[in-house]
Protein backbone atom coordinates (compact mmCIF):
# COMPACT_ATOMS: atom_id res chain seq x y z
CA UNK A 1 0.00 0.00 0.00
CA UNK A 2 2.81 2.37 0.90
CA UNK A 3 4.57 1.63 -2.40
CA UNK A 4 1.34 2.25 -4.31
CA UNK A 5 0.81 5.59 -2.53
CA UNK A 6 4.39 6.63 -3.22
CA UNK A 7 4.01 5.69 -6.88
CA UNK A 8 0.77 7.67 -7.15
CA UNK A 9 2.38 10.67 -5.46
CA UNK A 10 5.29 10.57 -7.91
CA UNK A 11 2.93 10.43 -10.89
CA UNK A 12 0.80 13.30 -9.60
CA UNK A 13 3.84 15.42 -8.72
CA UNK A 14 5.58 14.85 -12.05
CA UNK A 15 2.37 15.34 -14.02
CA UNK A 16 1.60 18.63 -12.29
CA UNK A 17 5.18 19.89 -12.55
CA UNK A 18 5.61 19.06 -16.23
CA UNK A 19 2.15 20.46 -16.95
CA UNK A 20 3.11 23.69 -15.19
CA UNK A 21 6.23 24.08 -17.30
CA UNK A 22 4.34 23.15 -20.47
CA UNK A 23 1.73 25.87 -19.93
CA UNK A 24 4.32 28.51 -19.03
CA UNK A 25 6.43 27.49 -22.01
CA UNK A 26 3.47 27.79 -24.37
CA UNK A 27 2.60 31.25 -23.03
CA UNK A 28 6.23 32.38 -23.25
CA UNK A 29 6.50 31.16 -26.84
CA UNK A 30 3.28 32.96 -27.75
CA UNK A 31 4.59 36.18 -26.22
CA UNK A 32 7.99 35.78 -27.86
CA UNK A 33 6.20 35.73 -31.22
CA UNK A 34 3.50 38.35 -30.61
CA UNK A 35 4.45 40.79 -27.84
CA UNK A 36 5.19 44.23 -29.35
CA UNK A 37 8.67 45.66 -28.87
CA UNK A 38 9.46 49.36 -29.03
CA UNK A 39 11.82 50.56 -31.74
CA UNK A 40 13.52 53.96 -31.52
CA UNK A 41 11.92 56.67 -33.65
CA UNK A 42 12.29 60.44 -33.90
CA UNK A 43 9.66 62.40 -32.02
CA UNK A 44 7.18 63.56 -34.69
CA UNK A 45 6.74 67.31 -35.12
CA UNK A 46 3.04 66.97 -35.94
CA UNK A 47 1.60 65.26 -32.89
CA UNK A 48 -0.64 65.86 -29.88
CA UNK A 49 0.78 67.83 -26.98
CA UNK A 50 2.72 65.45 -24.69
CA UNK A 51 3.23 65.69 -20.94
CA UNK A 52 5.91 63.53 -19.33
CA UNK A 53 5.00 63.13 -15.65
CA UNK A 54 7.29 61.79 -12.91
CA UNK A 55 6.09 61.08 -9.34
CA UNK A 56 9.17 61.32 -7.13
CA UNK A 57 9.58 60.53 -3.45
CA UNK A 58 13.20 60.53 -2.28
CA UNK A 59 14.58 60.08 -5.79
CA UNK A 60 17.62 62.38 -5.58
CA UNK A 61 19.83 59.37 -6.32
CA UNK A 62 17.93 58.23 -9.43
CA UNK A 63 17.06 61.54 -11.08
CA UNK A 64 20.60 62.51 -12.22
CA UNK A 65 20.70 59.25 -14.20
CA UNK A 66 17.16 59.25 -15.57
CA UNK A 67 15.88 62.82 -15.86
CA UNK A 68 18.34 64.07 -18.53
CA UNK A 69 17.15 61.32 -20.87
CA UNK A 70 13.53 62.25 -20.23
CA UNK A 71 14.20 65.94 -20.83
CA UNK A 72 15.94 65.12 -24.11
CA UNK A 73 12.89 63.36 -25.58
CA UNK A 74 11.20 66.51 -26.86
CA UNK A 75 8.01 66.32 -24.79
CA UNK A 76 6.08 69.58 -24.52
CA UNK A 77 6.46 69.52 -20.76
CA UNK A 78 8.28 67.43 -18.19
CA UNK A 79 6.86 67.73 -14.68
CA UNK A 80 8.32 66.20 -11.53
CA UNK A 81 6.07 66.01 -8.47
CA UNK A 82 8.09 66.13 -5.26
CA UNK A 83 6.11 63.87 -2.94
CA UNK A 84 7.28 65.11 0.49
CA UNK A 85 10.88 64.02 -0.15
CA UNK A 86 13.52 64.43 2.52
CA UNK A 87 16.60 64.05 0.30
CA UNK A 88 16.58 67.14 -1.90
CA UNK A 89 14.64 65.57 -4.78
CA UNK A 90 13.04 68.90 -5.76
CA UNK A 91 16.35 70.76 -5.85
CA UNK A 92 17.97 68.04 -7.98
CA UNK A 93 15.07 68.04 -10.45
CA UNK A 94 15.08 71.84 -10.78
CA UNK A 95 18.84 71.92 -11.29
CA UNK A 96 18.53 69.40 -14.08
CA UNK A 97 15.91 71.54 -15.82
CA UNK A 98 12.53 69.99 -15.03
CA UNK A 99 9.43 71.80 -13.88
CA UNK A 100 8.81 70.82 -10.26
CA UNK A 101 5.56 70.97 -8.34
CA UNK A 102 5.24 70.33 -4.64
CA UNK A 103 2.87 67.50 -3.74
CA UNK A 104 0.01 68.14 -1.37
CA UNK A 105 -0.24 66.16 1.90
CA UNK A 106 -1.48 62.60 1.46
CA UNK A 107 -5.23 62.36 2.18
CA UNK A 108 -6.25 59.54 4.55
CA UNK A 109 -8.14 57.64 1.83
CA UNK A 110 -5.32 57.57 -0.73
CA UNK A 111 -2.12 55.57 -1.28
CA UNK A 112 1.00 57.51 -2.10
CA UNK A 113 1.64 56.84 -5.78
CA UNK A 114 -1.97 57.16 -6.99
CA UNK A 115 -2.20 60.49 -5.14
CA UNK A 116 1.02 61.77 -6.68
CA UNK A 117 -0.08 60.71 -10.17
CA UNK A 118 -3.54 62.24 -9.70
CA UNK A 119 -1.94 65.59 -8.90
CA UNK A 120 0.36 65.31 -11.90
CA UNK A 121 -2.57 64.61 -14.20
CA UNK A 122 -4.36 67.71 -12.92
CA UNK A 123 -1.26 69.87 -13.41
CA UNK A 124 -0.48 68.61 -16.93
CA UNK A 125 -1.61 70.36 -20.10
CA UNK A 126 -0.92 67.57 -22.60
CA UNK A 127 -3.29 65.59 -24.77
CA UNK A 128 -1.06 62.56 -24.11
CA UNK A 129 -0.22 61.97 -20.45
CA UNK A 130 2.78 59.72 -19.84
CA UNK A 131 3.40 58.70 -16.24
CA UNK A 132 6.86 57.25 -15.70
CA UNK A 133 8.88 56.32 -12.63
CA UNK A 134 12.04 58.17 -11.63
CA UNK A 135 14.18 55.04 -12.04
CA UNK A 136 13.19 54.51 -15.68
CA UNK A 137 15.84 55.28 -18.32
CA UNK A 138 14.51 56.83 -21.53
CA UNK A 139 16.96 56.30 -24.40
CA UNK A 140 17.19 58.28 -27.64
CA UNK A 141 14.04 57.82 -29.72
CA UNK A 142 11.96 56.42 -26.84
CA UNK A 143 9.21 59.05 -26.94
CA UNK A 144 8.82 58.63 -30.68
CA UNK A 145 8.57 54.87 -30.14
CA UNK A 146 5.88 55.25 -27.46
CA UNK A 147 3.82 57.67 -29.56
CA UNK A 148 4.12 55.45 -32.64
CA UNK A 149 2.99 52.37 -30.71
CA UNK A 150 0.11 54.26 -29.10
CA UNK A 151 -1.06 55.45 -32.52
CA UNK A 152 -0.44 52.26 -34.49
CA UNK A 153 -2.40 50.17 -31.98
CA UNK A 154 -5.06 52.88 -31.59
CA UNK A 155 -4.64 52.38 -27.86
CA UNK A 156 -6.17 54.54 -25.16
CA UNK A 157 -3.52 53.32 -22.73
CA UNK A 158 -0.08 51.99 -23.63
CA UNK A 159 1.84 50.38 -20.78
CA UNK A 160 5.50 49.52 -21.34
CA UNK A 161 7.63 46.94 -19.56
CA UNK A 162 11.14 48.45 -19.38
CA UNK A 163 14.16 46.20 -19.74
CA UNK A 164 16.05 45.64 -16.44
CA UNK A 165 19.56 47.08 -16.52
CA UNK A 166 22.49 47.88 -14.24
CA UNK A 167 21.52 44.96 -11.99
CA UNK A 168 23.68 44.16 -8.99
CA UNK A 169 24.23 40.52 -8.12
CA UNK A 170 21.75 40.77 -5.24
CA UNK A 171 19.11 42.45 -7.38
CA UNK A 172 19.35 39.70 -10.01
CA UNK A 173 17.78 37.18 -7.62
CA UNK A 174 14.23 38.58 -7.65
CA UNK A 175 14.01 41.72 -9.79
CA UNK A 176 13.85 40.01 -13.24
CA UNK A 177 10.87 37.94 -12.04
CA UNK A 178 8.71 40.91 -13.07
CA UNK A 179 9.42 39.95 -16.68
CA UNK A 180 8.71 36.28 -15.98
CA UNK A 181 5.31 37.09 -14.48
CA UNK A 182 4.39 39.33 -17.41
CA UNK A 183 5.56 36.93 -20.11
CA UNK A 184 4.79 33.46 -18.71
CA UNK A 185 1.26 33.76 -17.33
CA UNK A 186 -0.82 35.86 -19.73
CA UNK A 187 -0.56 35.55 -23.54
CA UNK A 188 -0.39 38.94 -25.21
CA UNK A 189 -3.19 38.16 -27.71
CA UNK A 190 -5.58 37.60 -24.80
CA UNK A 191 -4.83 41.07 -23.41
CA UNK A 192 -6.44 42.43 -26.58
CA UNK A 193 -9.73 40.76 -25.76
CA UNK A 194 -12.36 43.05 -24.20
CA UNK A 195 -12.62 41.21 -20.87
CA UNK A 196 -11.28 43.51 -18.11
CA UNK A 197 -9.82 40.57 -16.19
CA UNK A 198 -7.49 39.86 -19.13
CA UNK A 199 -5.50 43.00 -18.51
CA UNK A 200 -2.07 43.88 -17.29
CA UNK A 201 -0.30 47.15 -16.65
CA UNK A 202 3.09 48.33 -15.52
CA UNK A 203 3.18 51.55 -13.52
CA UNK A 204 6.75 52.24 -14.58
CA UNK A 205 5.33 53.66 -17.80
CA UNK A 206 1.66 54.35 -18.49
CA UNK A 207 0.80 56.51 -21.52
CA UNK A 208 -2.83 57.69 -21.68
CA UNK A 209 -4.90 59.64 -24.13
CA UNK A 210 -6.15 62.45 -21.95
CA UNK A 211 -9.81 62.10 -22.94
CA UNK A 212 -9.83 58.45 -21.87
CA UNK A 213 -7.83 59.18 -18.71
CA UNK A 214 -10.41 61.76 -17.62
CA UNK A 215 -13.33 59.51 -18.59
CA UNK A 216 -12.14 56.76 -16.22
CA UNK A 217 -11.54 59.27 -13.43
CA UNK A 218 -7.75 59.23 -13.54
CA UNK A 219 -6.12 57.64 -10.52
CA UNK A 220 -9.03 58.46 -8.22
CA UNK A 221 -10.66 55.11 -8.94
CA UNK A 222 -7.57 53.21 -7.76
CA UNK A 223 -6.69 55.44 -4.83
CA UNK A 224 -6.24 52.55 -2.38
CA UNK A 225 -4.70 49.98 -4.73
CA UNK A 226 -1.15 48.69 -4.43
CA UNK A 227 -1.35 47.40 -8.02
CA UNK A 228 -2.88 50.60 -9.31
CA UNK A 229 -1.43 49.97 -12.78
CA UNK A 230 -3.28 46.72 -13.52
CA UNK A 231 -6.44 48.03 -11.87
CA UNK A 232 -6.32 51.11 -14.12
CA UNK A 233 -5.98 48.87 -17.17
CA UNK A 234 -9.01 46.89 -16.06
CA UNK A 235 -11.08 50.03 -15.43
CA UNK A 236 -10.14 51.33 -18.85
CA UNK A 237 -11.25 48.13 -20.56
CA UNK A 238 -14.45 48.00 -18.53
CA UNK A 239 -15.38 51.40 -19.94
CA UNK A 240 -14.65 50.43 -23.53
CA UNK A 241 -11.05 51.64 -23.77
CA UNK A 242 -8.33 49.88 -25.75
CA UNK A 243 -5.23 48.59 -23.95
CA UNK A 244 -1.78 48.38 -25.52
CA UNK A 245 1.31 46.70 -24.10
CA UNK A 246 4.92 46.67 -25.26
CA UNK A 247 8.39 45.65 -24.21
CA UNK A 248 10.81 48.54 -23.73
CA UNK A 249 13.54 46.69 -25.67
CA UNK A 250 16.46 49.02 -26.48
CA UNK A 251 14.36 52.15 -25.91
CA UNK A 252 13.40 52.06 -22.26
CA UNK A 253 15.23 50.47 -19.34
CA UNK A 254 14.90 50.46 -15.58
CA UNK A 255 17.03 49.94 -12.50
CA UNK A 256 14.21 49.09 -10.15
CA UNK A 257 16.02 47.82 -7.05
CA UNK A 258 19.66 48.26 -6.16
CA UNK A 259 20.05 45.25 -3.90
CA UNK A 260 18.50 42.02 -2.69
CA UNK A 261 17.01 43.62 0.49
CA UNK A 262 15.47 46.39 -1.63
CA UNK A 263 13.89 43.84 -3.97
CA UNK A 264 12.51 41.89 -0.98
CA UNK A 265 10.91 45.10 0.27
CA UNK A 266 9.47 45.92 -3.14
CA UNK A 267 8.17 42.43 -3.91
CA UNK A 268 6.79 42.15 -0.39
CA UNK A 269 4.68 45.22 -1.11
CA UNK A 270 3.13 43.79 -4.27
CA UNK A 271 2.98 40.04 -3.73
CA UNK A 272 -0.31 39.79 -1.83
CA UNK A 273 -2.10 41.94 -4.41
CA UNK A 274 -0.67 39.82 -7.23
CA UNK A 275 -2.25 36.81 -5.50
CA UNK A 276 -5.69 38.45 -5.47
CA UNK A 277 -5.28 39.51 -1.82
CA UNK A 278 -5.66 35.86 -0.82
CA UNK A 279 -3.22 34.69 1.85
CA UNK A 280 -4.06 30.99 1.32
CA UNK A 281 -3.32 31.41 -2.40
CA UNK A 282 -0.09 33.21 -1.54
CA UNK A 283 1.04 30.36 0.74
CA UNK A 284 0.12 27.73 -1.85
CA UNK A 285 2.06 29.67 -4.48
CA UNK A 286 5.17 29.77 -2.30
CA UNK A 287 4.98 26.06 -1.58
CA UNK A 288 4.37 25.19 -5.22
CA UNK A 289 7.38 27.16 -6.42
CA UNK A 290 9.52 25.41 -3.83
CA UNK A 291 8.18 22.06 -5.08
CA UNK A 292 8.82 22.80 -8.75
CA UNK A 293 12.11 24.71 -8.72
CA UNK A 294 13.92 23.68 -5.51
CA UNK A 295 12.66 20.17 -4.65
CA UNK A 296 13.98 18.51 -7.86
CA UNK A 297 17.50 19.36 -6.71
CA UNK A 298 16.89 17.55 -3.41
CA UNK A 299 15.18 14.45 -4.80
CA UNK A 300 17.70 11.81 -5.91
CA UNK A 301 17.66 11.18 -9.63
CA UNK A 302 18.39 7.52 -8.94
CA UNK A 303 14.94 7.19 -7.33
CA UNK A 304 13.08 9.58 -9.63
CA UNK A 305 15.00 9.92 -12.93
CA UNK A 306 12.51 12.43 -14.39
CA UNK A 307 13.64 15.10 -11.94
CA UNK A 308 16.65 15.64 -14.20
CA UNK A 309 14.25 17.13 -16.75
CA UNK A 310 12.58 19.29 -14.10
CA UNK A 311 15.98 20.63 -13.11
CA UNK A 312 16.77 21.47 -16.72
CA UNK A 313 13.42 23.17 -17.32
CA UNK A 314 13.85 25.27 -14.19
CA UNK A 315 17.30 26.39 -15.28
CA UNK A 316 16.18 27.22 -18.83
CA UNK A 317 13.05 29.19 -18.00
CA UNK A 318 14.51 32.47 -16.79
CA UNK A 319 17.25 32.44 -19.44
CA UNK A 320 14.56 32.10 -22.10
CA UNK A 321 12.54 34.94 -20.57
CA UNK A 322 15.63 37.15 -20.57
CA UNK A 323 16.22 36.26 -24.19
CA UNK A 324 12.69 37.36 -25.11
CA UNK A 325 13.20 40.76 -23.45
CA UNK A 326 16.55 41.19 -25.20
CA UNK A 327 18.80 40.54 -22.23
CA UNK A 328 21.23 38.25 -24.02
CA UNK A 329 24.57 39.01 -22.42
CA UNK A 330 26.19 35.93 -20.84
CA UNK A 331 25.61 37.20 -17.28
CA UNK A 332 21.93 37.80 -18.04
CA UNK A 333 21.43 34.37 -19.54
CA UNK A 334 23.28 32.82 -16.61
CA UNK A 335 20.52 34.06 -14.26
CA UNK A 336 18.78 30.77 -14.95
CA UNK A 337 21.29 29.17 -12.58
CA UNK A 338 19.55 31.01 -9.74
CA UNK A 339 16.32 29.05 -10.29
CA UNK A 340 16.90 26.41 -7.57
CA UNK A 341 17.50 29.01 -4.84
CA UNK A 342 15.09 31.71 -5.97
CA UNK A 343 12.03 30.21 -4.16
CA UNK A 344 14.05 30.08 -0.95
CA UNK A 345 15.33 33.64 -1.33
CA UNK A 346 11.78 34.79 -2.11
CA UNK A 347 10.50 33.56 1.26
CA UNK A 348 11.27 36.87 3.07
CA UNK A 349 9.13 38.67 0.48
CA UNK A 350 6.30 36.17 1.03
CA UNK A 351 6.59 36.62 4.79
CA UNK A 352 6.45 40.39 4.40
CA UNK A 353 3.42 40.09 2.13
CA UNK A 354 1.52 37.97 4.68
CA UNK A 355 1.56 40.78 7.24
CA UNK A 356 -1.41 42.99 8.02
CA UNK A 357 0.56 46.10 7.14
CA UNK A 358 3.21 46.86 4.57
CA UNK A 359 5.63 49.78 4.57
CA UNK A 360 6.89 51.43 1.41
CA UNK A 361 8.94 54.63 1.14
CA UNK A 362 8.21 55.56 4.71
CA UNK A 363 4.45 55.08 4.49
CA UNK A 364 2.48 52.22 6.02
CA UNK A 365 -0.54 50.72 4.31
CA UNK A 366 -3.09 48.23 5.64
CA UNK A 367 -3.31 45.08 3.54
CA UNK A 368 -6.84 43.82 3.01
Amino acid sequence: MARLSAHLFKRLYLGAAFGFFAVKGAVLLTNALTFPRLSARPTPTRRPRVSLLIPARNEAYNLPRSLPGMLAQGADEVIVLDDASSDGTAQVARKLGAKVICGQPLPPDWYGKPWACQQLGEAASGDILIFTDADVAWKAGALGAVLHELESKQADLLSVLPRPERLTLGARVLTPLVDAVMLCYLPYPMTQWPQPSLSSGNGQLMAFRRATYERIGGYSGVRTQILEDTQLARRLKAQGGRLGLALGAECIGVTMYGSYPASVEGFGKNTLAIHLHSRPLLILSGLWHLAVYALPWVLPASVLPAVRWLRLLGLLERSLVNGVTGRTRPLDLAEGLLAPVTPLLALPAYRRALGKRVTWKGRTYVQK
